[in-house]
Order: structure tokens, then C-alpha cells, then sequence
């Protein structure tokens, strides 16, 4: 496991560049297994859950050809079904969650699909009913080995469209339905689905291979099954969750920073979020400008009065993968905010790290914590501490990088999951940090 260590309370310049997006990039590469034809990616985020997604498909018999650092061809004209049943898919398939989004595609061409219970973040309990529901609603049967946890759905007979209404709006699972239905005889209607640019990006990749998917971009999606699709080329979009992190980063370091290109009509309630704590973002075309936060930055509470509420909801609602950046960017604030993480039991739990650093925080339950701002009177210590998650890890990160002395931030691949060369980008900025292994 590799190790930063930061020399923080240094503020940073420059211009970044966002990364393109994970959780768009993941459910992308699962449907590449819906045709034998070629399909070409661009802005592919090279990070670890990524890498690994890549790896498994090539396992699996997809022919991958690199064209640079962030663009792949993808052509799986040869699947190996035998991979699915072997141990070693056993071992891959649970290194990462997006691995659950290729079972919908395997389902709808071939008649099958298997997976091992998924991995990812430890941020609690992340059901899997929706998913398999769904494909049962299409007429898949059901399995589930309880020793060995593995997954497995099968239609040898194919798939029949449905009506279904989603007892959560969750996006992979919106994803995974989406890709058995275009294959599926008949129409599905899918109501109460996830409705996020990403999961927007991946119906219009369908419709550009041929699929027939009208309501895109709202909760009521109706898929008309074709009987084949074709290649396509595809784009993904910049990274919303990033873009947020370096917003976070710029008004706690009091940095001077521009993020490039970062697709203002895909970003939602996002920057009206951090405007709530009283950071100022100015729009200049399609860039974030941040100045540098020398006065601080105050938080705005509710009209009538009563402390700020920020909470997580499905979009376009706040993403919850932005709540620990909000998070910690309010220790510095000016006043008080209430954070209330509904979906996960066990994401706020990073917060003693930031108490140990000397934030003023008060985690009231597994779900909601109170943040009272320092205004910058005094510093965060630095300190030694471990990441948890992808979206805590980056968090610890920003808070070391305002934090007075040296941090040292192990178990980074965990940040490494999620954030392309974030040390290298850093460092272009002036940022004092350093990769040890």
C-alpha cells in the first residue's frame, strides 16, 4: 500500500484539467459486451477500479486495443462464457463494484450472466435486489450460492420486455436493467428510474448503437428491444465528483485555481452547493473559476434563519459522493452546517480522523454530523492517518493539504480508485506532496 505525505498550508495556482468520469466510464466499458462490432472510448479515466474493469474484459475475451493514455477500442466478437465460471473471475469479479454491471449485458446477448458479490468502498450495506428484480421482471431465473456468493441469472430462452417500477432509484442498477432491456423481445418501461448524466450518456451510447430508448433524462424510461446492435464511438463525460473535489480544495487551501472544460449543464446542483458555504464560483464559458478564498468564506443558512441542511438525493438531487468533500471544506467555514448522509450508514465515519486534526465536529448519528466552521482562526494539525474509501481519502487529502506541518495519508489506493495521478496534478499546482511506497 503506498503512502502521501503532504507539507500543507501552502495555497496552490494553476489550471486543471478534470479527468473523465468513473461512474459514467464503468457502466460505458460493461455494454461493449452487447455487440461483436467495434466501439471506441475516449477520455477513459486511467485510474484503478477502471484498470481493473478494463483487465476483466480482456479476460474475458474482449479484444482491447489502447489507442493513448485515455481512448481504447473494444470489440467482444470472441466471449469466453467459461471465463465466468472460473476461479479466477471468481477472485476479479469481487475486486470491484462496477463489476456487477456487465451480468445485464452477458444476460441479454448471451443468455447468461454470473458474478461474485462485488466489492468497493466499505461505506455500508450496498444492496444488489434491484438489479436482479429487474432482470427477473424480464424473465430471467434466479440463483444465489450462499457459500461461495456468487450471483447468477440465466434466460436461455432470452429475455421479454416489462413493465417494472423500481423500488430505488439506483443508478447501477437503472444501468443494468437498461442494458438487458435493449435486447429483450417487446417493451420495458422502467419507472422510478436513475435518471444521472451518466446513466443519460449511457442511453444515448445505446441509441447511437442502434437501441430504442426514449424518457432519457427522466424517471420513466421506455426501451423498445432490438434484436442487434452495433458499434459505436463514444466520449465520457468530465468527471463531476472531481470537479467538486477541486472546488473543495481551492477555497479550503485559499487557492487561485481554473478547472477547464467541465460541462456546466451536466453538473446539476453542485455549484449552487458550495455557494450555500459561501464559496464563490464564476462561470467563464465552460470553465469553474475559483479566486482565492483570503477572507474566507461564509456559510449561508436558511432564510428563516435555522442552520443549513445539506443532504444527498437522487438527481438531481446533491450526489452523496460529494458529501465528505462538503464536509470537510465546511470545517473551515464561517458558521454552522448540519451534513445528512441518507443513503450510506458508515460514510461519515472518517470524521474522527478530522476531529484528531482539530475540526470542530459533532457526528450525531451514522447519518448526520454538525460542522462548526474555524473561519480560518486557526489551522488543522497535521497527522497521521489511513483513507477508508475513495471520497473520504480525497477529503483527508484536502485536509492535510490546508493543515499546518506534515501529514502522512496511507492505504492511497484507495484515493488511487478514484483520482487519475491526483500527487502529479497536485504538485503542478504547488502543492508539497510526496508518493512513498
Amino acid at each position: 500500500m503506498g503512502t502521501f505525505k503532504i507539507e500543507g498550508g501552502h495555497p496552490l495556482n494553476g489550471v486543471v484539467q478534470p479527468q473523465g468520469a468513473k461512474n459514467e466510464a464503468l457502466q460505458i466499458l460493461c455494454a461493449v459486451l452487447l455487440t461483436d462490432e467495434k466501439i471506441t472510448i475516449s477520455n477513459i479515466p486511467d485510474i484503478i477500479d477502471v484498470n481493473k474493469l478494463i483487465d476483466l474484459l480482456k479476460n474475458l475475451g474482449v479484444v482491447i486495443e489502447k489507442i493513448n493514455r485515455n481512448s481504447y477500442s473494444f470489440q467482444a466478437n470472441n466471449v469466453n462464457l467459461d471465463y465466468l465460471e472460473s476461479d479466477k473471475f471468481r477472485e476479479e469479479g469481487k475486486a470491484l463494484r462496477g463489476s456487477i454491471m456487465i451480468v445485464g449485458p452477458l444476460l441479454a446477448r448471451f443468455g447468461k450472466g454470473y458474478i461474485p458479490k462485488p466489492g468497493g468502498d466499505k461505506i455500508g450495506r450496498r444492496r444488489l435486489d434491484t438489479h436482479f428484480e429487474g432482470f427477473i421482471n424480464l424473465g430471467a431465473t434466479f440463483r444465489y450460492n450462499r457459500e461461495e456468493y456468487f450471483y447468477g441469472v440465466e434466460a436461455p430462452d432470452g429475455l421479454t420486455g416489462a413493465y417494472m417500477l423500481l423500488d430505488e432509484a439506483s443508478v447501477t442498477g437503472t444501468a443494468n436493467i437498461v442494458m438487458a432491456a435493449v435486447l429483450a423481445k417487446g417493451v420495458t418501461t422502467i419507472y422510478n428510474a436513475a435518471c444521472e448524466p451518466y446513466l443519460q450518456q449511457l442511453c444515448k451510447m445505446l441509441n447511437n448503437m442502434g437501441a430504442k430508448i426514449t424518457g432519457v433524462g427522466s424517471n420513466l424510461l421506455t426501451i423498445e428491444g432490438v434484436d442487434e446492435l452495433s458499434g459505436c464511438e463514444h466520449r465520457i463525460l468530465p468527471d463531476m465528483i472531481e470537479i467538486g473535489s477541486w472546488i473543495g480544495l481551492a477555497a479550503m487551501t485559499r487557492s487561485e485555481i481554473t478547472i477547464k472544460d467541465v460541462s456546466w449543464e451536466n453538473l446539476g446542483v453542485i455549484p449552487s452547493a458550495f455557494r450555500k458555504l459561501g464559496i464563490t464560483i464564476e462561470k467563464v464559458n465552460d470553465d469553474i473559476y475559483i479566486p482565492a478564498h483570503t477572507n474566507g468564506y461564509e456559510i449561508k443558512g436558511d432564510i428563516d434563519g435555522s442552520i443549513l441542511t445539506i443532504s444527498d438525493a437522487p438527481w438531481p438531487g446533491l450526489t452523496p459522493d460529494l458529501l465528505s468533500v462538503i464536509l470537510v471544506v465546511a470545517a473551515q467555514a464561517r458558521g454552522e452546517v448540519l451534513i445528512h448522509q441518507k443513503m450510506f450508514e458508515s460514510r461519515l465515519f472518517f470524521v474522527d480522523k478530522l476531529i484528531d486534526m482539530g475540526a470542530k465536529i459533532i457526528l450525531c448519528d451514522p447519518h448526520r454530523a454538525i460542522i462548526i466552521g474555524h473561519d480560518f482562526k486557526s489551522q488543522l494539525k497535521a497527522t497521521k492517518m489511513s483513507s477508508p474509501d475513495i471520497r473520504a481519502g480525497i477529503s483527508l487529502l484536502i485536509a492535510a493539504l490546508s493543515a499546518k506541518g506534515t501529514s502522512i495519508i496511507q492505504n492511497i489506493d484507495q484515493i488511487d480508485r478514484g483520482y487519475e495521478n491526483i500527487d502529479e496534478r497536485l504538485r503542478a499546482l504547488g502543492a508539497k506532496i510526496e508518493r512513498l511506497d
